[in-house]
């Protein structure tokens, strides 16, 4: 086959397939070297394009960037979102570090870009940000069960900033480490957010229907 057949046979990327391929790239790239050392060239270069390509699809680094970031906390909202099933508050404790856990093993590029720090984070939001969006959702599970304990609602915010950063920070070390296993990490986490340093079980357990 020549060089002209062969070019006839490759088929061309449509606009949105390019996007998509922009979009794996970046994310790869901006997770390894983060935002200040990746470069439109290399990320053209790695999708075979021009420049212009590139510019022309996000309108420079920073689109894509942002593209980026967007889409990586509406999958981790999501991801919470949909965890928290459960009746029980300690098992919705249990779910909520299961689906952040999750996230970090399964979208680990994505998760390592999240919390890196950059200026262009500020205006399209970072992991700070997220938390917080986070710890709103489990704010008002929170608020309900004060209630019905006879605590003062108005200490749920705080409780749930707590409690999801606990969550976040110890997910941000397990990345890294890998042990002891999920389960295990999500254990202790519940085991210390449910009965506090003064109650600890030396083995925790895990009370919902998931184990692994």
């Amino acid at each position: 086959m020549t060089k002209t057949s062969s070019r006839r046979a490759r088929r061309r990327m449509t606009g949105k397939e390019r996007r998509e391929q922009l979009l794996d790239i970046g994310r790869v790239l901006f997770s390894e070297r983060g935002f200040e050392g990746t470069s439109v060239e290399e990320i053209a270069a790695k999708a075979g394009v021009s420049k212009p390509v590139v510019y022309e699809h996000f309108g420079g680094k920073e689109g894509l960037y942002a593209v980026v970031v967007d889409r990586e906390m509406r999958q981790l909202l999501d991801m919470v979102t949909e965890g928290l099933t459960a009746g029980h508050p300690r098992e919705l404790l249990e779910q909520a570090a299961f689906a952040l856990l999750d996230y970090i093993e399964q979208h680990t590029d994505g998760f390592r870009i999240l919390v890196r720090d950059s200026p262009v984070t500020q205006t399209t939001g970072n992991f700070a940000s997220l938390i917080s969006d986070i710890a709103t959702q489990v704010e008002d599970i929170l608020g309900l069960e004060f209630k019905a304990r006879g605590f003062d609602a108005k200490l749920a915010p705080l409780y749930a900033q707590a409690l999801v950063g606990m969550v976040a920070l110890t997910g941000q070390w397990w990345l890294n480490v890998r042990k002891p296993k999920k389960a295990e990490v999500a254990a202790h986490l519940v085991n210390l957010a449910w009965h506090g340093l003064d109650g600890l079980e030396p083995k925790p357990r895990l009370i919902g229907h998931r184990k692994a």
